[in-house]
């Protein structure tokens, strides 16, 4: 299953945040941290997902 979230997070990091932890503040930082750049909105989705 954390393959398939990583997948997703390489492809949209916010849905990949939004499978694993919901909406909340790690969702909203990846929403922002995207729009940003999307190297960093990979980068936080890859390491909330394999965080937990």
């Amino acid at each position: 299953m954390d393959f398939f979230r990583i997948l997703i997070a390489i492809l949209l990091p916010p849905l990949g945040v939004f499978l694993q932890v919901g909406i909340g503040g790690a969702f909203w930082l990846n929403i922002l941290l995207t729009l940003l750049g999307y190297i960093p909105g990979i980068v936080h989705a890859v390491w909330i997902i394999a965080k937990r």
